[in-house]
């Protein structure tokens, strides 16, 4: 059975995937003493972290022992208003107070090959021998089905090992860096938030569309490992699988 959260309101929505964040942190701090979280950009996880800086949430989490990560950014200066990074920091990081150790950014100020490089060895160090397996990955769906900067077609859903990789994306002519699918796949929990008629198509190529490839439609590339991954849709999201 497909691990699917489907709401017709949002804020339920939104609560109900905050709601598992916080219990993946509690447990994660209490097995190994830190919580490795990867964020995504966009307009749905803005609310979101929003609400986790909420004053529901805010004390629900111990937040000094939360390390934040990015699975995908635009190649573009620290202070651009197109950053994934810029966004977490105003909706999330300043009003939390987030020390700044804690946050791992993406250097943009070499080319993005090296930009590349340099964020997989800062998450090498972090993990410091160990596998990166991070412990929550967020994702969302973009209407032609990418996730992360997995676009459609582009060389980067080749790639075969857990890295950070950097890929020139022609349909929006930008250079993005990006978390490759099998560094995704180590994570120990992955959830997609998807909101809006518009990902309903995109939403039925990844989950329910048979004999179609992961180079058109590259959602199908992130695990589907039921006790891992877990989808957090609104109605009109899901209204072509359900």
């Amino acid at each position: 059975m497909m691990n699917l959260t489907v709401l017709n309101d949002t804020d339920e929505l939104l609560n109900a995937l905050a709601e598992q964040i916080c219990e993946s942190a509690e447990k994660a701090i209490r097995d190994h003493g830190r919580f490795d979280l990867v964020l995504s950009g966009g307009s749905s996880p803005k609310k979101l972290y929003e609400l986790l800086a909420s004053e529901k949430f805010k004390n629900r989490i111990e937040w000094n022992k939360i390390f934040f990560f990015f699975g995908d950014e635009r190649f573009v200066p620290a202070g651009d208003s197109q950053r994934n990074s810029l966004m977490a920091r105003e909706a999330l990081f300043e009003p939390l107070n987030i020390c700044s150790e804690n946050i791992f950014e993406v250097d943009t100020t070499g080319t993005p090959q090296e930009s590349a490089e340099k964020y997989w060895q800062d998450i090498l160090k972090h993990f410091n021998g160990e596998e990166v397996e991070f412990d929550f990955i967020l994702l969302g769906l973009g209407d032609n089905s990418h996730t992360a900067s997995l676009f459609p077609h582009t060389s980067v859903l080749k790639e075969t090992e857990a890295s950070m990789k950097s890929i020139f994306v022609e349909e929006v002519e930008m250079y993005r860096i990006t978390m490759t699918a099998p560094l995704i796949n180590q994570a120990k929990e992955i959830a997609f938030l998807v909101f809006g008629r518009d990902k309903s198509e995109a939403v039925y190529h990844v989950l329910k569309e048979k004999n179609v490839s992961a180079e058109k439609y590259p959602g199908r590339l992130i695990d589907s490992d039921n006790e891992k991954v877990h989808w957090f849709l609104d109605q009109a999201a899901a209204s072509k699988i359900v």
